[in-house]
């Protein structure tokens, strides 16, 4: 049985790649009655309207589809991939978090991880996959830097019948992993490197937010979102990752294209049946952990978690 799982999850990726380096080389075979197109929507989520877009393939359909998580703050849209998906035969969904590049609201990672999930309920509902023609039933996360992240914490809480059947991160971001070693430790000793980091990277898009709030998020979440941690929650969904990211004074070394996916087979502990995901964030303001026989910590670290300019 394990062996059948892992032979249909390397086939599946060994379908998804055949199909996208085809789609480089030809165009697919045009359909004059259902052509591909893309469509600017209003994506709901938590009360608002977030800005988004979506590519859709040629064809009636249904097809699977890709949500294309930006990263911190989204500079790197990754929209060549969205084409070239489209073109083997993929919808690929892509929008703005709440407070990030126009969409309203407050930024925050928590409300990305929200409106991520807000995505895939928008897509399994059967009018919108009728309107999009798309199959609510085969949902793919595929995150770049912060938005690999953002996917792995998203599929480690969907249910066993998620419509999520795989998830793909492209130079992920372990900002969970980064805030590890200050965790607990709301103090400015351990709040400061890690904004200062966040601010460098540009906050001009995000809105509702300050560095400092984001390094207390990180802090009260470290272990929640460390991506290594999620892994046994993982374990049930098929996945590709490339290498995760380093810090660089080029930022085209972190560029998607210089980093090529590589199989990640499914863990045999995947045959159990997951256990129900408890909650797994906390809001920005909840008061500091009791203090600790230790003292405060810094985070033992000498390079941002986040592809310069992602």
């Amino acid at each position: 049985m394990r062996v059948r799982s892992i032979l249909a999850i390397l086939l599946t990726f060994m379908t998804i790649s055949l199909q996208a380096q085809q789609a480089l080389t030809a165009d697919p075979t045009p359909d004059k009655t259902n052509p591909a197109t893309m469509e600017s929507f209003q994506l709901p989520s938590h009360g608002a309207l977030l800005n988004a877009l979506i590519y859709i393939a040629s064809g009636a359909g249904p097809h699977p589809t890709v949500l294309l998580l930006h990263g911190f703050p989204g500079n790197e849209r990754n929209l060549d991939l969205a084409q070239t998906l489209r073109r083997a035969g993929y919808n690929v969904l892509y929008f703005n978090y709440r407070g990030s590049w126009g969409s309203p609201g407050d930024f925050s990672f928590t409300h990305c991880i929200e409106d991520t999930q807000a995505a895939i309920a928008y897509l399994h509902n059967p009018a919108n996959a009728a309107k999009f023609r798309t199959d609510p039933n085969h949902l793919i996360l595929m995150g770049h830097s912060m938005g690999g992240m953002v996917a792995s914490i998203v599929a480690s809480q969907e249910p066993p019948d998620t419509p999520v059947k795989a998830i793909a991160l492209i130079s992920a971001a372990n900002m969970g992993g980064f805030a590890l070693p200050a965790e607990g430790h709301l103090v400015p000793a351990a709040i400061t490197p890690i904004a200062a980091h966040l601010a460098a990277e540009g906050m001009a898009p995000l809105a509702g937010c300050t560095p400092e709030s984001l390094a207390r998020e990180l802090i009260l979440n470290a272990t929640a979102w460390d991506i290594p941690s999620l892994a046994p929650k993982l374990a049930r969904t098929p996945s590709s990752s490339s290498p995760p990211t380093t810090a660089s004074p080029n930022p085209s070394s972190n560029s998607p294209k210089n980093s090529p996916p590589s199989t990640i087979p499914k863990s045999p502990a995947s045959t159990s049946p997951p256990t129900t995901p408890g909650p797994t964030t906390a809001s920005p303001s909840r008061p500091p952990s009791s203090p600790s026989s230790n003292p405060p910590l810094a985070p033992k670290c000498c390079q941002p978690p986040i592809a310069p300019n992602s």
